[in-house]
């Protein structure tokens, strides 16, 4: 079950922002931005804070300003969690939003996407997202997956995965602490089929690359290294 560290540093969420657009994509509504002709698509999946959180948004952005068009579905249909609210705790949220739903959701959006012209698609993972992203990338659904302070993802997920996918995760993470991660690393490197990448950045807690305080120049910082890898990896392979 997801731990305190998945509700640290919750952010203040904001319907508006972004440069992009909310629409409706696969029977969801989801904010997008990058060009309409772009043959490259990305899906972000977000942590249990939903797609209205900004530094989520700000980083669609910015992978869409490289050329890709992205999507940040809500998936949480307008319920995300809300840490005040103590007659839902996490444990009892979590059951109205399990991500084998969400994984099932996600189909009908990346067909959206491939109806759109859209040839290649990569996916995103934060926390809670990962474990959608991974079982995507374990049904070839994608063709490259990245992981960010995932939660819930085991050995036996990384075992099963099909496609390029790169793991970053924090020094300071109960979800997926260091010793966890480096199994991932120990998987991917037996399966020669499959190009994987896995990275601990010192530092830095659970959910850093999207709950991060702009005040914390070490940790911003960080982030933007991540979103970099993130970015170089979709580029490499879609």
């Amino acid at each position: 079950m997801s731990g305190p560290q998945c509700c640290d540093n919750p952010p203040t969420l904001c319907s508006s922002c972004g440069e992009g657009s909310v629409l409706e994509l696969g029977g969801l509504k989801a904010y997008v931005a990058g060009s309409q002709d772009s043959k490259r698509g990305i899906l972000l999946v977000s942590d249990i804070f939903g797609y209205e959180a900004p530094n989520l948004r700000k980083l669609a952005d910015k992978i869409a300003a490289a050329g890709f068009y992205v999507v940040v579905p809500d998936f949480l249909y307008g319920d995300p969690y809300v840490p005040d609210n103590a007659e839902r705790p996490l444990p009892v949220w979590i059951k109205s939003h399990g991500p084998d739903k969400a994984f099932e959701d996600a189909k009908p959006v990346i067909d959206a996407l491939k109806v759109k012209g859209i040839t290649a698609i990569g996916a995103a993972g934060f926390c809670w997202g990962a474990k959608v992203v991974v079982q995507l990338a374990r049904f070839d659904q994608i063709q490259a997956a990245v992981l960010l302070h995932a939660s819930f993802v085991t050995v036996d997920d990384i075992k099963e995965v099909k496609v390029p996918i790169a793991v970053l995760g924090a020094e300071i993470d109960k979800m997926s602490p260091p010793e966890l991660l480096k199994q991932f690393e120990e998987v991917l490197s037996s399966k020669s089929e499959v190009d994987g990448f896995v990275k601990i950045f010192p530092g830095v807690a659970h959910g850093w690359t999207v709950r991060y305080s702009a005040e914390d120049k070490a940790v911003v910082k960080s982030a933007e290294e991540a979103h970099r890898d993130m970015l170089e990896w979709f580029t490499k392979y879609c």
